[in-house]
């Protein structure tokens, strides 16, 4: 239970590297516990789930998209993602997919490596 605790705020924080890329500029507004609290509802899907992901997981994710409005927030959020998703054994090719399978249409791919200084 306590390693499930653990992961889920670390599995949330991924997701939301993928959402916030593709917003704008400013001063971050968005902190970690924003994204993890969002991406909660992703965490058992992108460690072992198949197929479509839950609703509750793809309206935070929309949700997180959404309030990410600078390029301070999606670089913040990508640091918090990218040092929650070091910890956590999740599935790659789930993470990839998630934006498309929620309906969200990104202008980047989703990796791992990330450069989360790069993004706009």
């Amino acid at each position: 239970m306590a390693t499930l605790r653990s992961t889920i705020p670390k599995l949330g924080a991924i997701l939301f590297v993928i959402l916030i890329l593709f917003l704008q500029d400013s001063k971050a507004a968005i902190s970690c516990n924003d994204v993890t609290k969002d991406l909660t509802p992703c965490v058992s899907y992108l460690v072992s789930g198949s197929g479509k992901p839950p609703s509750a997981c793809c309206d935070g994710a929309k949700a997180l998209s959404s309030a990410a409005t600078t390029s301070a927030d999606k670089k913040a959020a990508c640091q918090c993602i990218k040092s929650a998703a070091s910890n956590v054994n999740y599935n790659a090719k789930l993470a990839e997919d998630l934006p498309s399978n929620c309906g969200i249409t990104l202008p980047f791919s989703i990796s791992a490596g990330i450069d989360c200084s790069k993004i706009n």
